[in-house]
C-alpha cells in the first residue's frame, strides 16, 4: 500500500533486456523515493527484439533479484503511449504524487509524444543523466515550454544500453538474475561465457 500524498516513480522501460543500466537506475530511484514501480513497454519509436510478455518476465526477474519491498514490478501500467500509463497509475493510486521518470536518452522524444502536453501535466517528470546521454539546454527549454516540472535526478546511469547489447553482447552488462533466463529462452544470441 502506498501511502497518501507520497511519491511514487514510475519507471516503464523496453528492457530489451534489462542491464546494469536498468539495475543501477531502480536501486537508485529506491534511495530517492519512497516507492517505485516498473514495468516492460513496446516503445513505438523502437524496434523490439523480443516479445513484450517475455520482456515483462526479464524485467520481473531483475525486480526479484533487487527484492525490496518497495520496488513493484506492475506490468498493468503498460502502454504504448504514456499518456494511458499514466491514466491507469492515477486509477489505482489517486491520492500520490506521480514522478514519471525516464533515461536522458529519451528526452529529446519526449516533446513528439502522444499528448505530450496532457502527460507532462499530469505528473513530475525525473530525468535521469545516462553516461554518455547529456540533457541538452535545448531538450529542457522544450520540455518546460510544455509544462514539465522538471527534476534532473543524482544517479549515476551508466551508459549501457539494451540495443547495444542486443548487436553486441557483452555478458558482463547483464544482470545475474536475468541472464539464465536469456539462455532459456535463447535471447539475442547470449550463450554461456
Amino acid at each position: 500500500m502506498i501511502a497518501k500524498g507520497s511519491e511514487l516513480a514510475l519507471f516503464g522501460t523496453s528492457a530489451d533486456p534489462p542491464t546494469r543500466g536498468h539495475q543501477v537506475l531502480l536501486e537508485g530511484l529506491l534511495q530517492r523515493f519512497p516507492q517505485v514501480v516498473t514495468w516492460a513497454s513496446d516503445n513505438p519509436m523502437k524496434h523490439h527484439g523480443a516479445p513484450l510478455a517475455l520482456r515483462s518476465t526479464l524485467l520481473g526477474a531483475l525486480v526479484e533479484g533487487i527484492a525490496n519491498p518497495r520496488l513493484q514490478h506492475v506490468q498493468a501500467l503498460s502502454s504504448p503511449f504514456a499518456i494511458d500509463t499514466l491514466t491507469r497509475a492515477r486509477q489505482r493510486w489517486p491520492d500520490v504524487d506521480l514522478v514519471f521518470v525516464v533515461g536522458s536518452d529519451l528526452a529529446g522524444q519526449i516533446p513528439r509524444w502522444k499528448q505530450a502536453a496532457e502527460v507532462l501535466a499530469s505528473c513530475r517528470l525525473a530525468i535521469a543523466p545516462r553516461q554518455d546521454w547529456p540533457l541538452q539546454p535545448q531538450q529542457r527549454t522544450a520540455l518546460e515550454q510544455l509544462g514539465a516540472r522538471l527534476e534532473l535526478l543524482a544517479i549515476p546511469v551508466p551508459g549501457t544500453a539494451s540495443s547495444a547489447l542486443r548487436q553486441a553482447p557483452d555478458p558482463r552488462q547483464i544482470p545475474g538474475q536475468v541472464w539464465p533466463l536469456l539462455l532459456k529462452h535463447n535471447l539475442y544470441g547470449l550463450t554461456t561465457p
